[in-house]
């Protein structure tokens, strides 16, 4: 077996321990004598896990009685719907620019009310920054936010503080420090970047909020229904949720998010420093204070060079890390599996890069 190191941006990697743990059960799960991708979701075994993972996410979130914790399927971008379908009611939204990912939430938000742009961090047509100030609305229902931009990479390291319940897309960056769940009406994050596989998004949700939610929708899209029946009302995802278990005691094990704060802090510093002490042939256009500690962008003085970085990094046995097509560019994303030393190999490698081409 020859693994590589995937800086990719999601599906991202998975701590190596986990996926051997995976494949040792894969077969038979603990005496079982067949898969967890065979339990039925009803089943004793699989009800554990279902419950298992839940309280642990409760615990290392410090998620609030005060809000349920629910287990969806569709991603972030069904939640694009799902939020405004529940709380928008035909009224109006305030939601935050912070690229791509925004504009697509704001787009589905338009088939059940009016939003509106409350502030963005543009100068020209690149994403330099969260907006300094937001311009909310009186009327607004909630106010949304990305709270990191994969494409862009440009993260809110404070939350804004709002009268309207606060809705943040955290698919890209749960986890990845302590966070105060209580500031928040609703949490949503694809788990395939910081939780574990592709296949179920995570929602945390402040329930009297959820109670006041659309009841004129059928009932798998009201968050109050799916909340009543323990994310149960039909079969879950049930794999994906086991793997989220197995990725929530590796963190767990590493320090929890407070461990997990350390050793990203520790990783996006020593590339931005390498990146800043070269200014003459890395740049990257995101200010210090909105720069993403997940996802990592930048340029090199030219595209020719960028496609030879890319070709030189894969042939070091380091992959995926080509800019979203969109913008191009480099994009290295670092989410919590991914360890220093990785890092550290990517940068030497980026360092004599640097000598030989700049």
């Amino acid at each position: 077996m020859s693994r590589v190191i995937n800086f990719s941006p999601g599906p991202a990697t998975l701590p190596l321990s986990v996926l051997e743990e995976v494949r040792d059960e894969l077969l038979d799960y603990r005496g079982s004598g067949i898969s967890m991708l065979e339990h039925s979701h009803r089943g004793k075994e699989y009800t554990a896990v279902h419950e298992q993972t839940s309280a642990l996410l409760r615990e290392l979130l410090a998620v609030p009685e005060s809000h349920d914790i629910l287990f969806m399927q569709g991603g972030a971008s069904g939640q694009f719907g799902f939020v405004p379908m529940n709380f928008l009611q035909g009224k109006t939204a305030d939601y935050v620019d912070t690229g791509a990912w925004s504009k697509k939430a704001f787009a589905a938000a338009k088939y059940y009310g009016t939003p509106r742009w409350a502030g963005h961090g543009k100068e020209g047509e690149l994403y330099v920054r969260v907006p300094r100030e937001l311009e909310l609305s009186e009327e607004a229902q909630y106010v949304h936010i990305t709270s990191n931009a994969t494409i862009t990479g440009v993260q809110f390291h404070e939350f804004p503080q709002t009268t309207a319940p606060l809705v943040a897309d955290m698919s890209s960056d749960i986890l990845w420090r302590p966070i105060d769940v209580s500031r928040f009406g609703l949490i949503y994050a694809g788990a395939q970047k910081n939780l574990g596989p592709a296949g179920v998004t995570v929602v945390i949700v402040r329930k009297d909020w959820m109670e006041q939610g659309a009841k004129d929708i059928p009932d798998f899209f009201r968050y109050a229904f799916i909340a009543s029946k323990g994310s149960t009302h039909n079969t879950p995802p049930t794999f994906p949720i086991y793997v989220v278990g197995k990725v929530l005691a590796w963190v767990k094990a590493n320090g929890g998010a407070a461990g997990m704060e350390k050793r990203n802090r520790q990783k996006a510093a020593t590339l931005y420093g390498l990146i800043d002490s070269n200014p003459d042939f890395f740049r990257c256009p995101v200010e210090k204070g909105s720069r993403s500690q997940m996802n990592v962008v930048f340029r090199l003085p030219n595209e020719e060079l960028e496609a030879k970085l890319i070709e030189a990094a894969a042939a070091e046995g380091m992959v995926n890390i080509k800019g979203h097509r969109s913008v191009g560019g480099i994009r290295v994303s670092l989410y919590n599996a991914i360890e220093p030393a990785h890092v550290d190999r990517l940068v030497a490698l980026m360092r004599d890069f640097a000598a030989q081409h700049g």
